[in-house]
């Protein structure tokens, strides 16, 4: 069996789970693809929030309380954009403001989005390799009753409020793996894909769309292993359950099963939804219940370490 593991995330849950695998794996031994179709334009610059989320998380920097952007955070910018007239219903803290700054021009001077995202978590100190799952544009979008509207519209702006009836990834059809992310899928040493607990239909999605990409995880000769994001049966943030209802899935984990059905080889749900397991266990899909509670480095590590035991335990 070989020593890489390669991680599938989105943003908060994603990233938390991230942290903890950066915790207990070596720099050589970790890939971290991330989720790019939430990425969008605002006021002249690119905002990452995936990316951004999972390099706070791994640098030590990111805000455990608000769940998302940086600690100890200021405001001093975005309070004058509000008096200058300027949108600020995406709120943009002054540190925050800075990584947005720093991408924003060096993908204007020409570099890649890996390039850029290689060199800031570099600078951030961060080891591990996080690389985004494209360098080409992909960017989700959602139907209302209002028409299609940008996911940062709907996710930010609206509070994820109107009732949701369909899920798309503009560009999709256009964008590839990036390099970073098909290295680590050709890897001879590969030991396992992570699908962290992002959310499936809106964090995990975009990726599995890109070209082929599903069809080649599932044929992939390493296991793959998914974290619910549901705890209870539920989300802990983020609009999951609400959305889980809207397109008429069954709310708890035989939903997120059912999603990943061909692709999962193991799925791993909190104690909470224990009762569940045996209903969950067939002969393609293994079911581990641990903890899945992130509420502190602690908690990441011990969910890493129990996520690569399933993948030790689960054949290919």
């Amino acid at each position: 069996m070989g020593e890489h593991i390669l991680a599938l995330s989105g943003g908060v849950g994603g990233a938390k789970l991230a942290a903890g695998l950066a915790q207990v794996l070596s720099p050589e031994r970790l890939t971290i693809a991330v989720n790019t179709a939430d990425d969008f334009e605002h006021l002249g610059l690119t905002i990452c929030p995936d990316i951004d989320s999972v390099t706070y998380a791994l640098a030590g920097l990111n805000d455990v309380q608000r769940g998302w952007g940086v600690a100890d955070e200021s405001w001093q910018a975005m309070e004058m954009l509000g008096r200058l007239g300027e949108a600020d219903w995406f709120n943009l803290g002054d540190r925050d403001l800075a990584m947005h700054i720093a991408r924003s021009w060096r993908l204007r001077e020409g570099a890649s989005l890996s390039d850029v995202t290689a060199r800031l978590t570099n600078e951030l100190g961060i080891a591990h390799r996080v690389v985004p799952m494209s360098d080409a544009p992909v960017r989700t979008q959602v139907l209302t009753g209002d028409g299609w509207m940008d996911f940062q519209r709907y996710f930010v702006a609206e509070q994820c409020e109107p009732a949701l009836r369909e899920i798309r990834f503009a560009g999709v059809s256009d964008a590839a793996p990036s390099e970073g992310f098909r290295q680590a899928l050709d890897r001879e040493d590969l030991a396992a894909i992570v699908i962290c607990p992002s959310n499936p239909y809106l964090s995990v999605d975009p990726i599995l769309a890109l070209g082929g990409l599903r069809e080649a995880l599932a044929d992939c000769r390493v296991p793959v292993i998914a974290v619910s994001p549901l705890v209870g049966g539920k989300s802990l943030k983020g609009p999951l359950s609400k959305l889980l209802d809207e397109l008429g899935k069954p709310q708890g984990n035989a939903a997120i099963a059912e999603h990943y059905r061909g692709l999962l080889d193991h799925l791993v749900i909190d104690t909470s939804d224990g009762e569940q397991a045996e209903d969950l266990r067939c002969e393609t899909l293994a079911v581990t219940v641990c903890d899945t509670v992130m509420r502190g480095p602690e908690d990441r590590a011990r969910l890493a370490r129990d996520v690569l035991a399933a993948a030790a335990a689960t054949p290919g």
